[in-house]
């Protein structure tokens, strides 16, 4: 008899399934980062608005249909930190004939405008940079210390203390400025630094004790033990131990807090006048001798962007917090 054939089989391409396998997770993450990428971009399609309307006359600011190609013109910069008058047409005449204009002059000319004096802009932002960062450093600061203490020890009436704190930030602004105004007319706080620092270190200090426990509950105790046992005294294993590691929470918390009070608009408006008057409140006031001055408004938003940017890239590489938190998970 002859002998059987051994059957044959297709050979099976391994490498192929390997490579098929691999594939699909690339696939998904290249949609998810086109996507993602889309997202910001609408997202930024208004900053990016404004900060091209901060760089257009009044004219190309206005215009209808709007403008995106324009010739750029530091008109709205220079109206917002200048007082201006309007010129009538024989003081326009003989100001286009000057030799000895400044260069502000210069470029609110085309506005047929002149500079009579600074504006309150400039002091304004300086209060608001001086009230915002004060305020976050206190509240920040206070906040540590507290969450430590709710975190750390056996304080009688934790819970209700906690939710006696949290209390503070359930009731909208609006609701207890009359009675903070009374008192600040009383105590001599109104229209004040200091009485602005204080309100938004109070309100601040809620939240930024809730946040920051959260993140001090879950730095494992046995650290502290540990240092404690080598020597340490519970003040020198809190700052060289739970401080290093709760960096990522104080980081977003400092964030937090400074865009709180960096944009708040109500006591801000209410509680000030003159001598601690911020930004917020005046961006919305500048209306212009002819109409709304778009220009300036956004030329002093995006001003008033750049801190809260600064800040934020600043602290960038703590805010994302699987970076401090990933190494000492409990087993």
């Amino acid at each position: 008899m002859a002998a059987q054939s051994a059957p044959t089989h297709a050979p099976v391409n391994y490498s192929t399934r390997v490579d098929m396998v691999g594939l699909r997770p690339r696939v998904t993450g290249g949609i998810r980062a086109v996507i993602a990428v889309i997202i910001a971009l609408i997202t930024l399609i208004p900053v990016v608005w404004m900060g091209m309307t901060a760089f257009k006359s009044l004219p190309d600011a206005v215009s209808v249909p709007p403008i995106v190609f324009f010739t750029p013109t530091l008109e709205g910069f220079v109206s917002l930190f200048t007082e201006s008058r309007q010129l009538s047409s024989g003081e326009w005449d003989a100001y286009q004939q000057r030799t000895d204009l400044s260069w502000g002059d210069q470029v609110l000319l085309a506005r047929q405008q002149t500079i009579t004096g600074p504006s309150q802009f400039g002091t304004q932002l300086l209060n608001s940079i001086i009230i915002a960062g004060t305020s976050t450093i206190l509240s920040v600061g206070f906040a540590v210390l507290s969450a430590y203490a709710f975190s750390r020890f056996n304080v009688p009436g934790k819970d209700d203390l906690l939710f006696f704190i949290l209390s503070q930030r359930m009731l909208p602004a609006v609701v207890v400025t009359v009675p903070i105004f009374l008192m600040y007319r009383q105590l001599g706080l109104y229209d004040t630094h200091l009485g602005m620092i204080l309100l938004y270190t109070s309100f601040n200090l809620s939240f930024a004790v809730w946040l920051l426990k959260g993140f001090i509950d879950e730095i494992p105790r046995e650290y502290e033990d540990a240092a404690l046992v080598d020597g340490y005294t519970r003040l020198q294993a809190f700052r060289k131990i739970v401080l290093p590691q709760a960096t990522t929470g104080i980081a977003a918390t400092t964030v937090f807090s400074f865009i709180f009070s960096w944009n708040e608009y109500a006591f801000a408006l209410l509680l000030t006048s003159n001598n601690a008057r911020t930004a917020p409140p005046s961006i919305p006031l500048i209306l212009g001798t002819g109409g709304i001055e778009w220009s300036t408004i956004a030329a002093g938003s995006l001003i008033f962007l750049i801190p809260v940017v600064i800040v934020t890239f600043a602290l960038r590489k703590h805010l994302l917090r699987g970076v401090t938190f990933g190494a000492i998970r409990k087993g």
